[in-house]
């Protein structure tokens, strides 16, 4: 099996019915991961590559009310790790950030997301390689996604500028959002000097 190519759907492991089981509480925040949410917060989706380090860089933005690891933009239904790890679901490693955009403006979690990692590497981040780790943003809305593909082109002049290739980065409508196991969520809250391959490439976006 390549891991860097996305499989078709008869390819795709079938998953279950029953979703993983998440305690519902963040454990920095202490804030509720899972809906039901209060109605004036709204929702991020974003992969950088291995969602450890990623979910630590958001839930470390000022007043961000919660933030959950799982599995987006495949077809396996409710998969595990390991599934994911063989690259017969699809999907990719994604942070879910929840927020009040009236504190916390989705414009500065772009701003974080293209900053702290490279999103010129297709199917890998850094030594991380397969589909999994492939960079992507999920909107929730029409505005969501016209800022993200803005953002894009913006981002893009900034890397030609710094010499660098052609952003890979994929940008759709989220689909459904499935919570990684309860070790995975707030892993390096739980483990200090666990594995971090979040990095930035040095252009800032501003």
């Amino acid at each position: 099996m390549n891991k860097t190519s996305l499989i078709s759907q008869n390819q795709a492991l079938p998953g279950r019915t029953t979703p993983i089981p998440v305690t519902n509480k963040h454990f920095v925040t202490g804030n509720p991961i899972k809906e039901p949410l209060p109605e004036h917060l709204k929702k991020a989706l974003f992969g950088m590559g291995c969602f450890w380090g990623v979910e630590r860089k958001f839930w470390q933005v000022t007043n961000v009310y919660s933030t959950a690891v799982g599995y987006s933009g495949g077809i396996t239904q409710n998969p595990n790790y390991d599934e994911v790890c063989t690259g017969m679901t699809g999907h990719c490693e994604v942070v879910l950030v929840i927020f009040d955009p009236k504190i916390v403006q989705y414009q500065l979690l772009l701003e974080l997301f293209w900053e702290n990692h490279n999103p010129t590497q297709g199917m890998r981040q850094g030594n991380d390689s397969g589909t999994q780790y492939r960079s992507s943003i999920y909107t929730f809305n029409t505005k969501q996604q016209e800022q993200a593909s803005t953002s894009r082109i913006h981002y893009q002049n900034r890397l030609t500028e710094s010499g660098f290739g052609q952003i890979t980065t994929e940008i759709n409508p989220a689909s459904e959002f499935y919570y990684a196991e309860d070790y995975h969520q707030a892993y390096l809250a739980k483990n200090p000097n666990g594995y971090c391959g979040v990095n930035g490439i040095g252009v800032d976006f501003l």
